[in-house]
């Protein structure tokens, strides 16, 4: 089980993306999914752990996604 958590800055920014009109989708996906694990006991599933991998290896993306992205993979079970 996973014992980390995003951060309460974290979470607060991926609210403020979640609510951008100006947000990508991937930058919302990612944001939802920050702010799911502000709660405890939460852990990045599969699909996201692989999006998020995805957006770090790219140049492509906007530093707060790598932001939330990095969160992500940091939460995500280890035995895979």
């Amino acid at each position: 089980m996973n014992t980390k958590q995003s951060s309460a800055k974290l979470a607060s920014e991926a609210a403020k993306a979640l609510q951008d009109d100006k947000t990508s989708a991937i930058g919302k996906q990612l944001a939802a999914s920050v702010l799911s694990q502000a709660a405890k006991n939460k852990e990045t599933g599969k699909e996201m752990e692989g999006i998020a991998s995805k957006v770090l290896k790219s140049p492509h993306y906007s530093e707060q996604n790598k932001s939330f992205a990095g969160s992500l993979v940091s939460q995500s079970n280890k035995a895979r």
